[in-house]
């Protein structure tokens, strides 16, 4: 068996250092029950060694998205958001604008790596993902479509890799200590 070309990229002598993840998914339709997206994301973040932080469902509701995602911004137990659902371009689907009022700063990197990843795999269909990323007060925020498909992807192929401190030449893991420096120096 062949290993892929982020396997290649951990440092095995490097200790892991897991992060606390809160997983919030985004349905009108939905209960945690019968929520798979989120299911997947809980399951491939304990697989990977890291913590369940919290875990929530709401309906397409940008004020309450928006406080939710705040609030655990503000909560120095989650180092990392991870939403799924609410990305398309229908009158309901809020998780991009409510995550975007919550950012300091926006990954764009993240929405291209996700397009092409995508792309692979659905094609030109891509373009109606609105997935994106940014962070917050210290705290990553990662939006993906709301398919398991697409939380498989953003996982396998993004998280999984940038979540794990060993990975190299960098990681989001490594710098998560700077994230608030200019908080510290204008103190």
């Amino acid at each position: 068996m062949t290993q892929k070309p982020n396997e290649d990229r951990i440092d095995q002598s490097a200790e892991f250092v897991p992060v606390r993840i809160a997983v919030l998914t985004l349905s009108d339709s939905r209960t945690l029950a019968e929520d798979r997206s989120g299911d997947v994301l809980v399951g491939r973040i304990a697989e990977a060694g890291h913590i369940l932080a919290d875990r929530d469902l709401l309906k397409d509701d940008l004020d309450a998205v928006a406080t939710r995602l705040q609030v655990w911004v503000d909560n120095p137990e989650v180092d990392v958001v991870i939403s799924t659902g609410g990305t398309g371009l229908t009158g309901r689907d809020i998780t991009v604008e409510a995550h975007q009022r919550v950012y300091e700063k926006e990954i764009e990197g993240f929405a291209a790596l996700f397009h092409m990843i995508s792309a692979r795999k659905i094609g030109t269909s891509t373009m109606q993902s609105r997935a994106c990323a940014g962070v917050a007060h210290g705290t990553y925020l990662f939006a993906l479509p709301g398919s398991p498909g697409a939380c498989k992807d953003g996982w396998d192929e993004i998280l999984k890799w940038q979540l794990d401190i060993r990975h190299r030449p960098c990681n989001l893991v490594e710098i998560m200590p700077r994230l608030e420096e200019h908080r510290r120096a204008a103190s």
